[in-house]
């Protein structure tokens, strides 16, 4: 019995299909984590869907910014960007079926003493109130308010969590913070246009995971997102969006147990989008 965390697949089944072989997965066995984004910029978003539930609960998955994008195009909440690949899903046959499964995932979750989310963790939040404002969300995306959420869940504002917050103001913090932060403030104040490396940060932020005194220092966080950071393993962070999708490779780690060593495994991917877009 094995467990892997997989970073962003952005519809590029072929690479995960070879890494899979790669790794031996069975899913009467093993356990894959994937960390968001399975969908949109590569060429086969409604395989790597199909996939992934056809593997039932062996195949644990978190939303990420482009599979909430995926929803809210399908619910006439968001025009298609010129560069999205969504219509392996939105014409299928089975489209419908697709979308209502997307919907039932996670947007955080713990699993073998990690945190694991797509983008990011405030630090003003520890890891039980991350899982609990992740639940409001995930709450949300299953009811009947699904489509009213999704015509108010984009925005930057407002860009600082308060515990005070309510309405669509609230979720849409939650939501930027798990999917799409990569830069804040010691305080907490998101920057969300940002996309580069390590160096990119806007003057007076940090990368989110080097706040001095946030809240999950003590806990493991894995996450993805962050095609430009690649793969970065510390102490207290794994990094595994190893940007599959621009031709770069996709990751898988096989948690270790016993206190041996995490795994890496890789795959190379074919480019499926030029860079900058």
């Amino acid at each position: 019995m094995a467990s892997y965390l997989i970073g962003d697949v952005q519809g590029c089944d072929a690479p995960l299909a070879r890494l899979l072989r790669k790794i031996d997965f069975s899913p009467s066995r093993d356990t894959l984590y994937m960390l968001g984004d399975l969908v949109n910029r590569g060429p086969q978003s409604g395989a790597v869907l199909r996939r992934l539930i056809g593997y039932g609960d062996s195949a644990r998955c978190l939303l990420g910014n482009h599979d909430l994008s995926l929803l809210a195009v399908a619910h006439g909440k968001r025009a298609p960007h010129r560069n999205d690949t969504m219509d392996s899903v939105l014409a299928a046959p089975d489209g419908a079926a697709l979308l209502e499964w997307l919907r039932q995932q996670r947007m955080a979750m713990r699993a073998h003493g990690l945190l694991l989310v797509h983008g990011g963790v405030l630090p003003q939040w520890d890891t039980n109130q991350t899982l609990e404002l992740a639940c409001e969300v995930e709450a949300v995306l299953r009811g009947p308010g699904l489509v009213d959420f999704l015509g108010q869940m984009y925005g930057n504002e407002p860009a600082q969590w308060e515990d005070s917050l309510t309405g669509a103001a609230r979720l849409r913090v939650i939501v930027n913070a798990l999917t799409r932060l990569r830069f804040c403030t010691p305080d907490g104040v998101m920057d969300l246009r940002a996309s580069g490396g390590l160096d990119a940060a806007p003057p007076g932020y940090l990368p989110w995971f080097d706040v001095p005194g946030r809240k999950t220092a003590g806990i493991q966080i894995a996450f993805g997102h962050w095609s430009t950071l690649g793969y970065l393993q510390r102490p207290d962070i794994v990094a595994l969006d190893t940007g599959c999708v621009w031709g770069g490779c996709l990751s898988a780690l096989r948690l270790a147990e016993f206190g041996s060593t995490h795994e890496l495994i890789q795959e190379d991917c074919e480019q499926a989008q030029s860079p900058g877009e």
